[in-house]
C-alpha cells in the first residue's frame, strides 16, 4: 500500500508540473487559470479510483502536498526561463521542444 500510494503521489506531481506552468503564464483568476487548476482534478480522482488507495485523511494530505507542489514547480520553472530570457509559451511541453531544436 505505501509503494502504491507513493507512485500515485508522484504522478500527481509530475501531472501537475505543466499545469503550473500554464497557470502561472495567464492573468490570475481568468478562465484560463481557473482551467489551469481544475483540469488534472479529475485525474487524480480517477487515479483514485482504480488504484483503489480509498479516500483515507492522509492520502488527501499526500495527494493535495503532491498537487501543489507540482503546480509551485511549474510556476517556477516558468518564471526561470523568464529571467533566462527564454522565450515562453503557456505550454511546456512545447517550450522544452523548441528548447532542444535551438
Amino acid at each position: 500500500m505505501i509503494l502504491k500510494l507513493s507512485i500515485i503521489t508522484i504522478l500527481i506531481f509530475i501531472f501537475n508540473i505543466p499545469f503550473g506552468y500554464w497557470r502561472e503564464n495567464v492573468k490570475k483568476f481568468s478562465f484560463q487559470w481557473a482551467l489551469a487548476i481544475h483540469i488534472p482534478v479529475p485525474f487524480i480522482i480517477i487515479t483514485r479510483i482504480y488504484a483503489d488507495v480509498g479516500f483515507a485523511w492522509y492520502t488527501y494530505v499526500l495527494f493535495v502536498g503532491a498537487f501543489f507542489s507540482g503546480q509551485k514547480l511549474g510556476s517556477i520553472i516558468l518564471k526561470i526561463r523568464k529571467l533566462n530570457k527564454i522565450p515562453v509559451t503557456s505550454c511546456l511541453i512545447v517550450d522544452l521542444v523548441r528548447g532542444e531544436k535551438s
